[in-house]
């Protein structure tokens, strides 16, 4: 007797007593059957997961970079929103100032009015610590009649429009500044080179009528732009002025450097004035 192929048989003597072994064998078998299934059907899914992963990549890149899905895409440089206009920098030189030298050289461009007391405002000024008190100025358009000897020829025979003076004193010396306006550079510079002796002095306050008159006093010219500037220099009590001191030199000296100065700072100011003006329609 026999439950069907496959089935469990009886052992031998056909005693009716199950072959215990032979069950074992069955079932073992049955069990290595399962595990072989389970293991191809996981492998199987595995490998699907696997697919679909990939295809889900090609998807969404491309398999040339590009996408087929909208909604998955990313946006490329060009799909993104372009910002606002921004006008283009501009990288060209803004010219250079203008040069103050040039406003003091060029009648054309020296157009500023010109006084003694604008050349000269304070009434006290100070140079590397020494202050000067500012007794008189003056200005005329007859440069002769502001100038000594020789000198007054020059400043005609060179075209000198006009000469501003003014004078200072400090610890008993009295020093005149004159400033002639020439009608260039090399005019300027042929004054200096030809000036002999020295500017008229200007007198007033504690300076005397006959100062520099009847005694020795320093002189010195020199040239700045279209401007010739000259020094006088001498003691209020009527002392000459030798060769070897240098009290009467120093102050001299002294308000040469500050009329450079000055004169320097009008180039400086229409300078910036010409910088600064609406360009013409």
């Amino acid at each position: 007797m026999s439950f069907g192929q496959g089935g469990p048989g009886w052992g031998p003597g056909d005693q009716r007593t199950p072959d215990w072994n032979a069950l074992a064998d069955t079932a073992a078998a049955s069990r290595a059957r399962r595990r072989r299934w389970a293991l191809i059907g996981g492998g199987a899914a595995a490998t699907v997961a696997v697919a679909a992963i990939v295809a889900v990549a090609v998807v969404r890149g491309g398999g040339d970079g590009t996408s087929d899905d909208p909604t998955t895409a990313l946006p490329t440089p060009a799909d993104l929103p372009s910002g606002p206009s921004q006008p283009e920098p501009d990288f060209t030189e803004a010219p250079p100032p203008p040069n103050p030298y040039e406003f003091i050289s060029d009648p054309d461009k020296d157009t500023a009015p010109r006084t003694a007391e604008g050349f000269f405002p304070a009434e006290t000024i100070e140079v590397e610590g020494r202050t000067f008190a500012r007794v008189a100025a003056q200005s005329t358009d007859d440069c002769s009649s502001a100038a000594r000897e020789e000198l007054a020829k020059v400043l005609t025979d060179g075209g000198c429009a006009e000469l501003h003076r003014a004078t200072f004193t400090r610890d008993g010396v009295a020093i005149t500044v004159g400033i002639a306006v020439l009608p260039s550079e090399k005019a300027a510079v042929q004054a200096k080179e030809d000036a002999r002796p020295y500017v008229a002095p200007l007198a007033a306050g504690p300076v005397p009528e006959d100062f520099c008159r009847y005694s020795a006093c320093r002189s010195s010219a020199n040239a700045y732009g279209r401007y010739t500037y000259f020094t006088l220099s001498g003691y209020l009590d009527g002392t000459n002025v030798t060769p070897e001191e240098e009290k009467a030199l120093n102050a001299g000296r002294d308000l040469a450097a500050h009329t450079q100065d000055r004169i320097h700072l009008r180039g400086e100011e229409q300078a910036a004035a010409a910088a600064t003006a609406p360009p013409a329609d």
